[in-house]
């Protein structure tokens, strides 16, 4: 296997090592290899057995039983050439009691870039010696020991990337570090107070979680460099800023989240900062109110300053110059309004996050200088609506806009922003989130549940040659909409004149057609007793108009009427219009009877869409399909039971019926 890159043999019981195991390593170097032995019992390695190997990764931890086993097992390691070597416990496995620096003398005799040890408990508190058999390392990671903070280092230290993480340190480490580029310095609660640093070459530095106070902050005397790139201060305690950044002209990189920041509002504190691309000050406590607050960051790109607030709850001009910004995060800053002059200088920005605020409508103005605006989220807001003009300034290149958890009004005051929500379900996020919140009666129901035909417009006559032309045209409509039922009702009494020829119309889907072949007609048709039905495929009259057959062919000639209700007959107009005919004839005929047959269960939200047969179907009894061996043998008595009532039959017959 000559691209072997990694051999994990933790966990195991392995206890001893002799050259002749490593063979394969000394005859075919694999220098990309990484080998896990950790937890498992080490107890004697044969001298020289690692010698010219070369490794890119060692790691040993809960390994050893005793001091003086784990001192002779690095020893043995002499003459290896390690990328990095990890040593040390984990926090669950701990077996020595204490550590001695002398445990790593042995590290003299090996060829080691990077360096980490971790979860050692009672570690030797004399950290000198400790680093002065780790000079010629070039990465030092030290992680959850007991330490105590040298005041000085050895001279002659090649390190270029230090971290201590968790180890209890009492007091900030200022050093003389000249050679390192990389310094994290996290998670020790024992420090207060920061101390000026000198590391003239250091370009990296995180201090995050420290719980550390800066009383003047930020300028390259603090930390003896003019090289530094990326600072990383969050999760700190009150950092005052006094300085503009002097001296730090090329960071890239600056976090402050969850650290109380003084004085960030009093002047242009990041003024000297033109290469900065990334700024967080979220959580910062900060009250935004002078304008000139980001002026010098020409190059920004990400921009977060979530929970922050600003006078009145208004979001003024405050981004002016930056041109470059593509991400910015305005959440839970308690905006009430945004201006229209908000954004005018943000050419490039991609996503916005206004998010958790308070905003009662959404200003599409403020965003229509926005051009390469992509995502929007404006979730958990007060929106009740947006006016009617705004709906078309969103920018053309919008894909996301998450408006969820928001007031959102139904009724028709706002009917034109309702619309405009179902004409733009693609661009929204979780549009089938977005609710009611008033009127109450609406509470908690869909946007895209809104019918639009639910409104209903008072218009005031001016006129009276106005007052003519809409009761002209009044009149024109209802008898067009109910020329059918006025139609019908004069069909009635011919009707109850005479026999019908079929026991049941049947309304339903085209698409559930199959099942009324297969099924219906079959068992109905065919069985005992036999039932004569109104289908339109068979039944109605060609070169009549549709209309016109349902009427004559299917009402006029028919004892009852089976409904056969799915999602497909809730959207479909001519079944929509065949069930409106059919309350019609059930109100105007007294021996009429509707009988309805749920084909499968139908979502609620689309079901109340027609709102009498939603009404209908909660206060009356219907049938449902069940496709089993009993479902069906009840499904089939109930419905012959029904139509039955009302049918001319012969006693014989009726008996016959009864038992089969």
């Amino acid at each position: 296997m000559p691209n072997l890159e990694n051999v994990d043999l933790s966990n195991n019981k392995i206890q001893n090592i002799y050259r002749e195991d490593l063979q394969v390593l000394h005859h075919m170097p694999l220098l990309n290899l990484s080998l896990d032995l950790s937890l498992n019992p080490l107890y004697f390695i044969q001298p020289g057995s690692f010698k010219e190997i070369k490794l890119h990764k060692l790691t040993l931890r809960s390994n050893f039983n005793s001091t003086d086993v784990m001192k002779t097992f690095i020893q043995g390691l002499a003459g290896l050439k390690i990328n990095q070597l990890v040593l040390g416990e984990f926090k669950n496995e701990r077996k020595l009691e204490s550590f001695d620096n002398s445990l790593l003398e042995g590290l003299c005799n090996l060829t080691i870039e990077k360096f980490r040890i971790a979860y050692f408990d009672s570690f030797s508190k004399d950290t000198t010696n400790l680093f002065n058999q780790l000079v010629n390392i070039s990465a030092i990671s030290l992680a959850h020991l007991y330490l105590d903070t040298p005041k000085y280092l050895p001279k002659n230290l090649r390190w270029q990337r230090l971290e201590i993480v968790n180890c209890n340190l009492e007091q900030f480490p200022a050093w003389e570090l000249d050679s390192l580029k990389e310094f994290v310095l996290t998670s020790n609660k024992g420090m207060n107070t920061f101390a000026d640093m000198k590391m003239e070459s250091l370009e990296f530095l995180d201090l995050s979680r420290n719980r550390l106070s800066f009383k003047t902050c930020c300028s390259h005397s603090d930390f003896g460099t003019t090289r530094l790139k990326h600072l990383d201060l969050s999760f700190n305690e009150i950092i005052t800023m006094s300085s503009n950044f002097l001296g730090l002209e090329q960071l890239e990189y600056l976090d402050l989240q969850h650290s109380s920041l003084k004085q960030a509002s009093d002047f242009s504190v990041f003024l000297s900062l033109r290469n900065l691309r990334y700024l967080d000050i979220s959580y910062t406590r900060t009250e935004v109110a002078f304008q000139g607050i980001f002026d010098g960051l020409v190059s920004l790109e990400v921009l977060k300053m979530a929970d922050n607030s600003f006078p009145d709850n208004s979001l003024p001009n405050i981004f002016k110059g930056l041109t470059n910004l593509t991400i910015l995060d305005l959440s839970r800053c308690h905006l009430e309004r945004v201006s229209q002059e908000s954004f005018v200088s943000l050419p490039k920005l991609q996503e916005i996050n206004m998010s958790h605020n308070s905003l009662l409508s959404l200003d599409t103005l403020a965003y229509e200088p926005l051009l390469s605006l992509q995502i929007l989220d404006c979730s958990f807001n007060r929106i009740v609506a947006f006016k009617e003009q705004g709906q078309q300034h969103f920018p053309s290149n919008l894909v996301s806009l998450n408006l969820t958890r928001n007031n959102f009004a139904c009724d028709c005051e706002h009917q034109s922003f309702l619309q405009w929500v179902k004409d733009h379900r693609q661009l929204l996020v979780e549009v089938e989130q977005m609710v009611c919140a008033k009127p109450l009666d609406m509470k908690d129901m869909p946007l895209l549940s809104f019918r639009n035909a639910t409104c209903q417009r008072s218009k005031t006559i001016i006129s009276v040659s106005v007052f003519t032309v809409l009761m002209v045209s009044l009149v024109a409509v209802l008898a067009y909409k109910f020329y059918f039922h006025l139609m019908l009702l004069a069909g009635c009494k011919r009707y109850n004149r005479g026999e019908s020829t079929y026991d049941a119309f049947v309304i339903y889907s085209s698409q559930d057609e199959d099942w009324v072949r297969n099924e219906l007609v079959k068992n109905l048709e065919e069985g005992v007793p036999p039932f004569q039905l109104c289908l339109h495929y068979r039944d109605f009259i060609p070169g009549v108009a549709i209309a016109a057959n349902i009427i004559q062919e299917g009402f006029y000639k028919s004892r009852k009427v089976i409904v056969v209700v799915s999602q497909h007959f809730i959207q479909s107009r001519w079944c929509i219009f065949e069930y409106e005919i059919a309350q019609t004839w059930q109100f105007l005929s007294s021996r009429a009877g509707i009988i309805f047959i749920v084909l499968q269960k139908v979502e609620k939200s689309l079901l109340r869409q027609q709102v009498e047969l939603y009404r209908l179907l909660s206060r009356n009894t219907y049938l449902e399909w069940e496709d089993s061996v009993l479902g069906r043998h009840i499904f089939w008595r109930r419905l012959r039971k029904a139509l039955l009532d009302g049918k001319p039959w012969s006693p014989e017959g009726t008996e016959d019926a009864e038992k089969s």
